[in-house]
């Protein structure tokens, strides 16, 4: 009696495990991609510019060139990645790009190498290209396109903690990438690691991975609470459709979003690359991966500020506030003299740059839908990236040019305040709706919209 009851779910039905929405896991799985992905290509490219610099000689100028090139790639290939995208799903495209990142961190270990007839120079940009383009296919835009399709309602949240995950694994990996450049191994060393662990990443990330809910027989999480359950049942065919990109790039909506995102990150962009650098030249160089650590941990916690203010407040609103903070920071990080300020920057960056970072992405969901949210996101790529281009070389010749890094950070910062004024001018689209007939709905009908931004 007491087997049969324990196998009727009695007595034994209180250790079943939590109903966990699947989704969950994938936000999870994104905050490792990105992780893996984006923090020692982008987040300690301050530490590789500064051993660069050590080691080669190069000027400031021909260093910040290398991130113009993976700008000039992102454009280009930014629709190519959304496009892939939507065809693939992010399962392949995770795997695809860590193969290609794995093999451009390999180039990057053999900058230098006696018998490359390659300059080290234009040897670190192929590397970087490389790098850049494996980062491109295998993180943001595949990850994010999944979060859109298996969230609604709490998207920028769901999207706040996957980069609260990510800014958590920056807080680990940075350090470490600092402490490996300065050991005995040194920065070559350290890259050779980095590529080992992003090919034995490859696989069991990708694995992790579900393209949308319906593949494994799931519904959207704001159907399926309100439908009471976690499974089965047919989507609503009344449910706000997705924007084609077509439609997306001819509201203003769109546009105003693309620029301002680029804008907002133009000081980002110049701030990875010759933060180290100026920290150096004010004679605190040792304090650099501290001071990045600092502005990754606060940003760790203000991501899932701003994925609250997010799902119930305007995200337009939103993003203007975090955006005007991080340009402020940039104010204090120009005139710092002493240790202190750095550390006051590297808070209120961490603030502003945390915060507005799932409120730009969850943003375009929002505004058009689910099921062509690859091709757009991938499309806005291109004037973002004709923006992000110029920022890291115009500080670095700016410093070439007056040995000082003032006016090149006062002009980012005011591009920085721009941007939030554009996505405040963002007005939210329609989505039409499709035809209770429309047999297709089950399968692609998007996220239904949230809150008005």
């Amino acid at each position: 009696m007491t087997t049969n009851s324990a196998s009727s779910g009695g007595p034994r039905s209180r250790f079943r495990r939590p109903n966990i929405y699947y989704g969950w896991y994938i936000v999870i799985a994104t905050g490792f991609v990105m992780t893996v992905a984006t923090v020692p290509l982008f987040h300690a490219m301050t530490l590789w510019a500064v051993a660069l610099e050590s080691q080669f000689g190069w000027k400031r100028g021909a260093l910040s060139m290398a991130l113009t090139l993976t700008r000039v790639e992102g454009g280009l290939m930014g629709p190519i990645e959304g496009y892939l995208t939507d065809r693939l799903g992010g399962r392949k495209m995770v795997f695809i790009g860590f193969i290609i990142l794995g093999f451009g961190f390999l180039c990057f270990w053999q900058i230098g190498a006696d018998y490359w007839p390659i300059a080290p120079l234009y040897m670190f940009y192929i590397a970087f290209m490389i790098m850049a383009l494996g980062q491109g296919m295998g993180s943001w835009v595949p990850m994010m396109t999944t979060i859109n399709n298996w969230f609604s309602r709490r998207m920028a949240m769901a999207m706040g903690w996957a980069n609260w995950i990510s800014r958590g694994g920056a807080l680990i990996v940075v350090p470490l990438i600092g402490l490996g450049i300065s050991s005995a191994i040194g920065w070559q060393g350290t890259a050779l690691v980095i590529a080992v662990v992003v090919f034995a990443a490859a696989f069991p990330l990708s694995l992790v991975i579900r393209n949308q809910p319906e593949d494994m027989g799931l519904q959207l999480q704001d159907e399926a609470e309100a439908a009471g359950r976690a499974r089965g049942g047919p989507r609503n065919p009344n449910a706000p459709q997705g924007l084609t990109a077509q439609q997306a790039i001819r509201t203003s909506a769109f546009w105003f979003i693309a620029v301002g995102h680029g804008l907002t990150s133009m000081i980002i962009l110049a701030i990875m690359t010759h933060l180290g650098l100026f920290l150096t030249d004010a004679g605190f160089g040792q304090h650099t991966a501290w001071v990045v650590t600092t502005y990754t941990f606060v940003a760790m916690w203000a991501q899932l500020i701003g994925g609250y203010v997010g799902d119930r407040f305007s995200k337009r609103v939103g993003i203007f506030v975090f955006t005007t903070i991080q340009a402020g920071a940039v104010v204090v990080l120009t005139f710092s003299t002493q240790l202190w300020m750095f550390y006051a920057f590297a808070v209120a960056f961490g603030l502003g740059f945390g915060g507005r970072n799932p409120l730009t992405t969850s943003i375009r969901g929002e505004y058009f839908g689910r099921g062509n949210f690859g091709k757009i996101l991938g499309i806005s790529t291109i004037p973002m990236n004709l923006l992000l281009l110029v920022a890291s070389p115009f500080a670095g010749y700016m410093y070439d040019w007056q040995q000082s890094y003032t006016v090149a950070f006062l002009v980012l910062s005011g591009f920085n305040f721009a941007g939030g004024i554009f996505f405040l001018f963002a007005k939210r689209p329609r989505i039409p709706t499709a035809p209770p007939a429309a047999p297709a709905a089950v399968a692609t009908a998007p996220a239904a919209a949230g809150d008005d931004g």
